[in-house]
């Protein structure tokens, strides 16, 4: 398998992986250090290949305008957003077919969101390349969790 040349060569790279370079892992999930604020995040989303690229800036942008102040970060290749003081209350994930949106206290959310979770508290939105995003919802959902005591 290919894979192992792969491998080789992005441990022998530098730290940051030149432009265009970045591993892709299952379901298209950019694989990006670990790291604190908007930069991560971005280099994250820059990553992204095709249609879950514009989802997955259109989520970023509606959290980044709902949440006055919300902290990012990349955290196990996937970004996160939180509230200083609070923790964290959503990250989303690249799927093969769609975006994983995880919203860690979702079962405190009015409406549920869709998704059940095998995670007791953690409740999901899967946002595919044909549907829609209700984005009223989906800002509704957002500012209900950036309330709660995150993760």
């Amino acid at each position: 398998m290919a894979t192992s040349g792969t491998r080789k060569a992005s441990r022998s790279s530098s730290s940051a992986p030149a432009a265009g370079k970045v591993r892709l892992l299952t379901g298209d999930n950019p694989q990006i250090a670990k790291g604190e604020g908007d930069g991560p995040v971005q280099a994250y989303l820059n990553a992204i290949p095709g249609w879950k690229q514009a989802r997955a800036r259109q989520l970023d942008a509606l959290i980044t305008a709902n949440v006055p102040k919300v902290r990012k970060a990349v955290k196990w290749n996937s970004p996160w957003y939180g509230v200083e003081g609070q923790g964290w209350f959503l990250s989303f994930h690249c799927i093969s077919k769609y975006l994983k949106v995880a919203f860690f206290k979702g079962t405190s959310l009015d409406p549920l969101p869709p998704v059940e979770s095998k995670q007791q508290e953690v409740r999901y939105l899967h946002v595919f390349e044909d549907e829609p995003l209700d984005e009223a919802q989906f800002v509704a959902w957002v500012k209900q969790a950036s309330k709660l005591p995150g993760a």
